[in-house]
């Protein structure tokens, strides 16, 4: 009974609460980058020219990494609508720097909570004992808060340009549409719910390492040097 009361207090003593919130941090970050590059949306436009009595609608399919200056409206089937090579035209903008950004980071992040995770888990005994892990530690944790606040507000701003290049403005961007013989109408675009979610996820990823960094702070020399110091003497008797 004494034994299993010491073990116990001892596992209790050695866990650190920041590691349940690593946990969740990983959590956080697999959805911040599985919501937003696993997205794939359309946007469609109802094209009607009265002298050749055609009303047919285009598309123009669009998803990570959000080229979409690379993306072609194209009829079903696919023919000419209106006289009008729609293949030609592309929506407006290229907002890949801030998507990639935002999804490379993230899953850095995810990979770097592995291997810390497993550090501690595997490697206790060496991280509690060498002083330079934690401060390590502590310090990627202060930039990994920082990055996630700005690949995070580049995405939300990236995603805002996005809606607005995607939605009805687009009508009047594309030329065929400006002429007296083709009639055009914004039809619909795909819900981007998803991504939405994955700017909250960003913010959520932005709070828990913050937060997370005084947990952190606690287990360095810079939070109590003269109970470290001790410990070290301690254990070298």
């Amino acid at each position: 009974l004494t034994e299993d009361v010491y073990f116990k207090s001892n596992t209790e003593t050695q866990i650190p609460q920041w590691v349940l919130k690593l946990i969740f941090k990983k959590i956080a970050s697999i959805f911040a980058f599985a919501t937003c590059g696993g997205f794939k949306g359309k946007t469609e436009i109802q094209v009607t020219c009265p002298k050749l009595n055609e009303n047919k609608t285009i598309t123009a399919a669009f998803g990570y990494p959000f080229r979409l200056n690379e993306a072609s409206f194209q009829a079903h089937p696919d023919v000419n609508v209106c006289n009008v090579n729609w293949k030609s035209y592309v929506l407006i903008g290229d907002y890949s720097s801030s998507a990639q950004f935002y999804v490379t980071f993230a899953v850095f992040v995810f990979l770097y909570c592995i291997a810390a995770l497993l550090l501690y888990v595997g490697y206790t005994s060496l991280y509690r004992d060498n002083r330079k892990l934690p401060m390590i530690d502590f310090v990627v944790t202060l930039v990994a808060a920082f990055l996630w606040l700005v690949s995070t507000s580049a995405w939300a701003k990236a995603l805002t340009d996005i809606k607005i290049a995607t939605g009805h403005g687009i009508v009047k961007e594309l030329q065929p549409c400006n002429h007296q013989e083709v009639m055009c109408y914004f039809g619909s675009v795909t819900s981007m719910g998803s991504l939405n979610v994955s700017v909250i996820f960003g913010f959520l990823n932005m709070i828990l390492w913050g937060g997370n960094a005084w947990f952190v702070y606690k287990e360095t020399s810079l939070h109590s040097p003269s109970n470290t110091s001790a410990s070290h003497s301690q254990g070298g008797n």
